[in-house]
């Protein structure tokens, strides 16, 4: 998994942090249009080795990058319920108090980019909609506090939510590890995979269209010199 990531990152121009112990947090929004499911995954990987070539501890969590269907019919926002565009936000995130409850990566180091699903249904709409950029609330958080959360609801309004609160509390204990060593700020990336998918779709139709151009230059040469 982690040669894959590795090719997503040098073709978008992600960094991807190899200094031990610093962690690596990628969420992949599902190629679904599904509401209210914690459908996602956040992907967590960091180096654990002290010296020499990287050795990789990767971790695989469900959660949702999207916002629940309570907040898409009653938006906080005039505008309508926040959706994280796909991009890296790099120190963007420290460790600090979700709402002033618990601990959890709140956005405080740099603006993200939203869309504005504005016309209040339950349906998301990744397209449609205003696109926004600044300090949004945009954290990284947990649904319920024990246990396993079946529907998004009311646990997202544009964050990004864990399904489990064990793998929540997880996650947190190598936040903490990560800031021992390197201080108290995260990058996150978000990858839409609908959109990677649109885009490997467009990739193989100029490919065909330009095989198709050059053969047919080539049958032309080729009747040319008959």
């Amino acid at each position: 998994m982690i040669q894959e990531i590795s090719k997503l990152a040098q073709k978008k121009g992600y960094v991807i942090y190899e200094e031990p112990y610093r962690l690596n947090i990628w969420g992949f929004r599902a190629n679904s249009q599904t509401p209210n499911a914690f459908d996602d995954e956040m992907h967590v990987f960091t180096n654990i080795a002290q010296s020499g070539r990287p050795k990789w501890l990767y971790m695989v969590f469900k959660c949702t990058t999207d916002p629940g269907t309570f907040w898409l019919k009653n938006p906080m926002n005039a505008q309508g319920t926040a959706i994280l565009n796909p991009s890296q936000y790099i120190d963007t995130y420290q460790i600090g108090l979700h709402r002033g409850k618990y601990k959890a990566l709140i956005q405080t180091g740099g603006k993200v980019n939203v869309t504005r699903d504005y016309d209040r249904d339950a349906v998301l709409d990744f397209n449609n909609g205003k696109v926004a950029s600044g300090f949004f609330g945009i954290n990284i958080h947990r649904a319920s506090q024990i246990g396993s959360t079946l529907v998004v609801d009311k646990y997202s309004a544009g964050c990004q939510v864990f399904k489990s609160a064990s793998d929540f509390d997880f996650f947190m204990k190598l936040c903490e590890v990560h800031r021992s060593f390197h201080g108290n700020k995260f990058t996150y990336t978000l990858v839409d995979e609908r959109m990677e998918s649109r885009q490997e779709l467009k990739t193989i139709a100029i490919s065909g269209i330009l095989i198709a151009l050059l053969l047919g230059g080539c049958y032309l040469i080729a009747t040319d010199n008959e």
